[in-house]
C-alpha cells in the first residue's frame, strides 16, 4: 500500500482508543495510508464515547478536535446522494457512501457482516478487520510498525509488551504476531 491509499475508518474502530491511536499514528508522516471519515462517522464516535464508554463530554470533544485538526484531509462530505443506491446494512450505508465518494479502496470495521461482499463489489471497495489490515501494514513496513509501537508505549509510560497485551484485547492475532516478531514473548 502506498501513502495515498485511502481507507475509510468506521466509527467502531475510531471509538476503540488503543486501536485508533495506532492506526492514526500510522497515518502520520511518513504515512502508510490516508484515513477517511465523515462528520456522521465522527458523530457516531462521539455518541459511543459518551454513552457506551462513559467518556466525559469534554474529552470526547477534544478527541474530535484533535483528529480533525491533525487530519483535515480525512474529512469528506456531500456523499449522501449515494446512500439510496446502496444495499449493505442500513445503519452503515453512510460509511460505504463515504468510502465511494472519497475513492477509498478499503473500509476498516469490526462489523464485517454489515458490509457483505456483494454490496461492495460494484463499487470496488473492500472491507477489512483492523487486525488484518495492521498485519498487512506490519508485513510491508515492519520497522515503521515497531517504531510506532515503541513511540506509543513511551508516551503512555508503559513497556511495549503491556501495550501489545492491551491491543490484544481487540486485536489478538496482531498482538501475538508483534510480540513474536519484536521478541517480547
Amino acid at each position: 500500500m502506498k501513502a495515498d491509499f485511502k481507507v475509510t475508518i468506521d466509527a467502531c474502530v475510531l471509538a476503540n482508543y488503543a486501536v485508533c491511536d495506532l492506526l492514526l499514528r500510522l497515518a502520520e508522516r511518513p504515512r502508510q495510508y490516508l484515513p477517511v471519515w465523515s462528520d456522521k462517522i465522527l458523530d457516531e464516535v462521539y455518541r459511543t464515547q459518551i454513552k457506551k464508554l462513559n467518556w466525559p463530554k469534554h474529552l470526547a470533544e477534544h478527541f474530535r478536535s484533535e483528529v480533525t485538526g491533525t487530519f483535515p484531509e480525512a474529512s469528506i462530505s456531500d456523499f449522501e446522494h449515494i446512500i439510496p443506491s446502496l444495499n449493505n446494512h442500513e445503519k452503515d450505508r453512510h460509511v460505504l457512501a463515504a468510502a465511494i465518494h472519497s475513492d477509498s479502496s478499503l473500509i476498516l470495521t469490526f462489523n464485517l457482516r454489515d458490509f457483505p461482499k456483494d454490496a461492495l463489489e460494484p463499487w470496488k471497495v473492500e472491507v477489512s478487520h483492523p487486525q488484518d489490515y495492521l498485519i498487512v501494514l506490519h508485513e510491508m513496513e515492519p520497522v515503521q510498525m515497531a517504531s510506532r509501537i515503541a513511540a506509543i508505549a513511551a508516551q503512555r509510560k508503559m513497556d511495549q509488551l503491556d501495550l501489545l497485551l492491551l491491543l490484544g484485547k481487540s486485536l489478538p492475532n496482531f498482538a501475538s504476531r508483534l510480540i513474536d516478531d519484536l521478541g517480547l514473548g
